[in-house]
C-alpha cells in the first residue's frame, strides 16, 4: 500500500515552508526599516558606425529630443549613430530609504537631470560625479530624466511600498 497523494502534497508543502523559514533574511532591512542607500550610475553615450559600402544609411528619422543622434555619411561614406543613456536604467529602492544617486558623467558636457514626482533636480557633468540625495517618501514608479537628451536618457526609479 503506497502513500496517498494528499499526504505527499502535505509533506512537500511543509518541507518548503520549513526551508523558507530557515532561509529567511534576518537583517533590519527585511523587517522593513528604512536604510541609507547609495546608487552608482553613469551617464553614457554608446556609439556605432559603419560605411555605406557595408550598410545603407537609414532613411527613417530617429525620434527628436536630442537623445538619439544619427550623423549622415561623410565623404568616405562612414555614418554614425549614438544615444545618451543612464546606466543602469532601472533602480529599485524601498519607501522611506534615504537615497543618494551618484552619477558619473562619461559622455555629454552636461545633463540637466530631474526625478519626476520628486522635487529633485541636478546636473551631471562630464568627468565629474554628481550627487543627489533625497528621502524616498512616495511609493511608485518615477522617471529619472535628462531634459536635454529625451526620450532615450531616462532611467526608472521604482520605490517599493513599506509593508
Amino acid at each position: 500500500m503506497g502513500i496517498r497523494t494528499p499526504a505527499i502534497t502535505f509533506l512537500a508543502i511543509s518541507g518548503v515552508i520549513v526551508l523558507l523559514t530557515a532561509c529567511a533574511p534576518t537583517s533590519s532591512l527585511a523587517a522593513g526599516d528604512p536604510a541609507k542607500r547609495t546608487i552608482y550610475m553613469a551617464a553614457i553615450e554608446p556609439k556605432g558606425s559603419t560605411t555605406t559600402a557595408k550598410e545603407p544609411f537609414p532613411t527613417s528619422q530617429l525620434p527628436s529630443g536630442g537623445g538619439y543622434i544619427l550623423k549622415a555619411p561623410n565623404k568616405e561614406g562612414t555614418w554614425e549613430v549614438s544615444t545618451y543613456r543612464y546606466f543602469p536604467s532601472t533602480v529599485v529602492i524601498n519607501q522611506g530609504d534615504e537615497v543618494t544617486l551618484e552619477i558619473v558623467g562619461i559622455n555629454g558636457k552636461e545633463h540637466a537631470t530631474a526625478i519626476e514626482g520628486y522635487n529633485v533636480q541636478f546636473s551631471v557633468l562630464r568627468g565629474q560625479v554628481s550627487r543627489a540625495t533625497f528621502k524616498a517618501d512616495k511609493a511608485g514608479i518615477f522617471n529619472i530624466v535628462c531634459t536635454t537628451h529625451r526620450p532615450s536618457m531616462t532611467a526608472q526609479l521604482t520605490v517599493l511600498p513599506r509593508p
